[in-house]
């Protein structure tokens, strides 16, 4: 019998809790060795449980999950980031060699790393889509400085929008995450906030007026499996609150990200994350780093029924 059907539902929560944790490690050390002793540590599971219980948890094994995020992180890279070399791509993603690197990702994406850079066709196994870009030459663009902050008013066809790239700085936030589909769907939001806001209250997260509403999208939906996407709606919160039952904590790095508010409705995000990204970026001059994107939500001003005001966050570097 799997060994999590023999635990209770309170104890699922803290396995749940645990092996998100080990997630959120890996995450951001895919370029390091990942061995079973420091994961299953990280849990405080032991090695010869901690398998079988990830497995339970996740419905993958811990190896083909581990390959599965670096080669998607890899895919992310060479569409980001023209001017690195898949060898470098390779390395951070923590493959050993150029070699391995390009058997896996052919094996993964059906298609090699340099044809999917260039956009050719992989066939049947495409995996991934190519956001449609505006003609840039179309067009007006005028960039501020000023205040420690750069800004892009730009004005389109029937728009116009400004992005600020700033500094934002490190949070420390708590956590429910859910993993699946998640495109459009207004209840699973408003449940996953409820959920976070029971827990929050009672501790007097929510009395502090700069608290900070966010939502992590850890995954490229353009490269990710819809099953495997994982969301997590956050709010900041002080160092020594500790996180209990289903919700976790992270540290979101600080450093320069840029920043455009949004007025949207349920079907609009994924219009409005593609014009950051197919948009903005390629004439910022800036590319993405390695730093998880988020929606910001600031306190809602506009009317009722007008949409959601969005502050969408993608964390840049210089070309």
């Amino acid at each position: 019998m799997d060994a999590v059907h023999n635990i209770s539902d309170k104890s699922r929560v803290d396995y749940i809790r645990r092996i998100n944790r080990v997630m959120d490690y890996i995450e951001v050390n895919l370029d390091k060795s990942l061995s079973l002793r420091t994961l299953s540590d990280i849990a405080c599971f032991s090695k010869f449980h901690f398998h079988r219980l990830f497995q339970s948890i996740t419905g993958e094994r811990l190896a083909e999950c581990i390959q599965r995020l670096r080669l998607e992180k890899a895919g992310t890279l060479l569409k980001n980031n023209p001017d690195m070399s898949i060898t470098d791509i390779a390395l951070v993603c923590g493959f050993a060699s150029s070699a391995s690197f390009a058997n896996a990702f052919k094996k993964f994406f059906g298609i090699s790393a340099s044809s999917y850079r260039s956009d050719e066709k992989p066939g049947e196994q495409q995996r991934y889509i190519i956001l449609p870009k505006e003609n840039l030459h179309s067009l007006d663009i005028a960039i501020e400085t000023g205040k420690g902050k750069q800004t892009y008013l730009i004005k389109g066809k029937d728009y116009e929008r400004q992005v600020d790239v700033v500094d934002l700085p490190q949070w420390k936030v708590a956590y429910i995450r859910y993993i699946g589909p998640y495109k459009g769907n207004t209840d699973l939001f408003s449940g996953l906030w409820k959920r976070l806001m029971k827990w929050a209250l009672p501790r007097g997260v929510t009395d502090n007026p700069d608290s900070i509403y966010i939502a992590v999208y850890h995954d490229n939906p353009e490269i990710t499996a819809e099953e495997k996407l994982r969301v997590s709606v956050c709010v900041s919160i002080n160092e020594d609150i500790e996180p209990s039952g289903e919700i976790g904590t992270l540290q979101l790095p600080g450093g320069k990200y840029a920043v455009c508010r949004f007025l949207l409705g349920p079907k609009d995000y994924s219009a409005a994350w593609g014009w950051m990204y197919g948009t903005w970026l390629p004439l910022s001059g800036y590319q993405p780093d390695d730093r998880l994107a988020f929606e910001w939500f600031p306190p809602r001003e506009n009317k009722k029924g007008a949409g959601m005001e969005v502050d969408i966050c993608i964390p840049v570097r210089p070309l």
